[in-house]
């Protein structure tokens, strides 16, 4: 017997459910609650709804960014970060997860998709420590 995979599941949901608005959504909405239930699919549906918030994202040009601070970032620095975060991935639009860690000293560390690009004071120390070292 062949298993679908959460991927699977929520394209087909997503496929669904795509461009219905109102009662029509609602009704899909409903028959996709059923489904799961009747295939036992319950304990999967946390993998199901994070497949699901990937694919909407892709297909809308949305990009998460989990951004790590030692302070809280600015208002300034939050709307040139979302500017040039939209051009580097050609999205339309760009959410900022921002979570504080202090033991970064300043700077920041963003997480983009499979990408880490840590601009943090610690990871330059650590950069030039290993120049200097190699030297």
């Amino acid at each position: 017997m062949t298993q679908i995979s959460n991927n699977d599941i929520a394209r087909a949901i997503y496929l669904s459910l795509k461009d219905k608005k109102g009662i029509e959504f609602s009704q899909g909405l409903k028959r996709v609650v059923d489904f799961i239930y009747r295939k036992h699919l319950l304990s999967k549906v946390g993998g199901i709804l994070s497949s699901l918030r990937e694919i909407i994202n892709k297909e809308e040009s949305i990009t998460i960014v989990k951004v790590s601070s030692a302070q809280k970032l600015e208002n300034h620095s939050r709307k040139s970060l979302v500017h040039l975060l939209k051009k580097r991935y050609l999205s339309k639009e760009v959410n900022l997860i921002e979570e504080l860690n202090e033991e970064l000293l300043g700077g920041i560390r963003m997480e983009v998709k499979d990408e880490v690009i840590d601009l943090s004071v610690k990871n330059k120390i650590k950069q030039l420590e290993a120049y200097l070292v190699c030297e």
